[in-house]
C-alpha cells in the first residue's frame, strides 16, 4: 500500500523539527483549525495547520476557492491535510460476511488558509473565544474523565502504572508553574487511556516493550500529543521547557526518518485518547 500521504506529513513535521521547533509542543491559537463550513480538523491535521501560524482558523482547497469566486494569492504555498479512504481488498475476505475486506487507506490533499486567498469573505464567526479560567477548565477535564484511574499526588516523579491502573504526579508545589503541572498530569492521563479496560492501545498494553523501544517511543508520542490536545481544550499554553531540547529533537528526527507512519498514527491515537478523557467522540479523521 502506498505511503505518499505518510511521507508528505512526516516531511512537514521533520522540516519543523530541523528548524528547532517541536510541533506538538507549540501552543496553537484558541480556535481549532477548521474548513469554511466550520467543521474542525482532527489528529495530525490540527498540528499541520496550526503550525503555519495564520491568524484565521479557516482553510479551503484550491477548487473550493475557485468555486466560491475567489482566488489563491500568487506564490501561496499550500499545506497538506490527510483523510482516510476505504478500499476493498483483492486478497482478503471478511470472515463474517464473506465480502471483500475493507482496508483504510491514507490520502492527502492540499489546502490554503483564508489569509492566502482573495475575494472570499470570512464566515460570520461561530468560533469566538470563550473566556474561561484555564485552571478551572483543566480541573473540569480531570473531573470529567469517565471511570478514570486512581490519581495520587505524591512522590518525586510522574508516571502511570498500568497493572495497578494508577497515575502518580508530584504535588503542585513542586512544579514551576500550573501549566507545567497540568501538562504533566494530562500526559499521564493520556497514557492511562491505553489500559485494556479503555482503549486497549497496543503500545501501552504490550508489557514487554522496553525503554527506548519502538512501542515505548510510540506511546510517549501519543501521550505528548494527547496532552497538547487537552491543554488546548483547557486554554493552557502548552510549551514545556526541556532540559536538553537539542537531544530531544535529534531523537525524534531519527525515529521519524525511519518510520513515516509514526507521527500520523500517534496523532490519531492521541485524538482518541483526548476524546476518551473528554467523553466526546468524533466519527471521522480529518
Amino acid at each position: 500500500m502506498g505511503t505518499a500521504a505518510y511521507d508528505k506529513v512526516t516531511e512537514a513535521i521533520i522540516q519543523r523539527l530541523e528548524a528547532g521547533v517541536i510541533p506538538w509542543h507549540c501552543p496553537w491559537s484558541g480556535v481549532t483549525p477548521r474548513n469554511l463550513s466550520g467543521r474542525e480538523y482532527h489528529g495530525i491535521n490540527v498540528m499541520l495547520l496550526a503550525m503555519q501560524g495564520y491568524p484565521s482558523p479557516y482553510w479551503l482547497t484550491f477548487k473550493q476557492c475557485e468555486s466560491l469566486g475567489g482566488k489563491v494569492r500568487k506564490g501561496a504555498k499550500g499545506t497538506p491535510v490527510v483523510f482516510w479512504r476505504w478500499i476493498e481488498s483483492k486478497d482478503e475476505v471478511n470472515q463474517d460476511t464473506g465480502e471483500p475486506k475493507r482496508i483504510p487507506f491514507l490520502r492527502y490533499h492540499t489546502v490554503f488558509n483564508l489569509e492566502q486567498t482573495e475575494g472570499i469573505p470570512a464566515p460570520e464567526s461561530d468560533c469566538k473565544l470563550i473566556e474561561t479560567d484555564p485552571i478551572e477548565e483543566a480541573e473540569r477535564i480531570v473531573a470529567g474523565y469517565p471511570a478514570p484511574p486512581t490519581i495520587y499526588y505524591r512522590g518525586g516523579q510522574a508516571c502511570y502504572k498500568p497493572l495497578a491502573d494508577i497515575v502518580e504526579v508530584p504535588e503542585r508545589k513542586h512544579f514551576e508553574s500550573m501549566p507545567a503541572f497540568y501538562d504533566t498530569l494530562f500526559h499521564e492521563l493520556v497514557h492511562s487511556t491505553g489500559h485494556a479496560s479503555r482503549l486497549a492501545r497496543k503500545s501501552l498494553t504490550d508489557h514487554s516493550a522496553r525503554f527506548g523501544s519502538d512501542p515505548y517511543a510510540r506511546e510517549e508520542l501519543v501521550a505528548e500529543i494527547g496532552a497538547a490536545f487537552l491543554c488546548h481544550e483547557a486554554g493552557i499554553d502548552h510549551s514545556p521547557i526541556l532540559e536538553n531540547e537539542a537531544a530531544y529533537i535529534a531523537s525524534w528526527l531519527r525515529r521519524l526518518k525511519n518510520d513515516s507512519k509514526l507521527v500520523v498514527i500517534a496523532a490519531s491515537q492521541a485524538q482518541k485518547a483526548a476524546e476518551h478523557i473528554l467523553n466526546v467522540h468524533t466519527t471521522t479523521e480529518s
